[in-house]
């Protein structure tokens, strides 16, 4: 075990993968890029969370509570991937799920590529591009993006990418009441799932945007779990 992570990590994220349903082999991969993100960060400033317990809940555990949302998706693209987050754990936990982590910034882009290689990831693929320049129409059942943007600038920037039925998910803090309503016209929110990410104390909730089948039918604002 590397010297930099504190003796109660590993069994923290054994405990968050057990409370999350997951196989507890997944440690090893997950405690490999932590390692690798503890290293790069030192140098790179990848993120702002430093203490390697942190980002066992805020970074691991927060990205895996969507693994049960992705349900039917067999291609994603993680916008404004940054550090990986939550593009790379996805990619651990689900090694059928096709992961493309796009990230403009080249520094960023660098340490992902180095991620993709070394944990090794075969799902998983970089594109060093802005989501609105990413060239790939149509070509994915789901998007997702942490932290990056409101829901209408997320469609604006990578509604592109998404099939026909291809679906948005965006993960947020609380419920954003006032995004759903700026939806623009054709969109619309499909489920609001309130996320339960171990050891972390805050409001976490995945919000889940379609394509609106019926023109002109509105927006719609959905509680929790809906």
């Amino acid at each position: 075990m590397p010297d930099t992570f504190p003796s109660a990590l590993p069994e923290e994220l054994d405990a968050g993968l057990h409370a999350l349903g997951l196989d507890a082999a997944l440690a090893t991969p997950l405690l490999a890029y932590l390692s690798l993100l503890l290293r790069w960060n030192r140098t790179y400033n990848l993120t702002a969370i430093r203490d390697p317990r942190e980002m066992v809940g805020k970074h691991l555990l927060d990205a895996l509570s969507m693994h049960p949302h992705l349900t039917g998706i067999a291609s994603l693209a993680d916008l404004g991937s940054g550090a990986g987050i939550p593009g790379i754990p996805l990619a651990i936990a689900c090694p059928a799920l096709q992961v493309t982590l796009v990230e403009s910034n080249g520094k960023k882009a660098r340490f992902l590529r180095e991620a993709v290689r070394a944990l090794p990831l075969a799902n998983a693929q970089v594109a060093e591009s802005r989501a609105e320049g990413f060239d790939a129409p149509g070509g994915y059942d789901a998007i997702t993006a942490r932290a990056l943007a409101t829901l209408a600038d997320l469609v604006a920037l990578g509604g592109h990418l998404l099939k026909p039925a291809g679906r948005l998910l965006a993960m947020k803090g609380a419920i954003p009441h006032a995004e759903i309503d700026q939806l623009p016209r054709g969109w619309r929110v499909d489920a609001v799932h309130a996320l339960h990410v171990p050891g972390v104390v805050a409001d976490r909730h995945l919000v889940v945007v379609t394509r609106d089948a019926a023109a002109g039918s509105g927006r719609t604002g959905l509680a929790p779990g809906a």
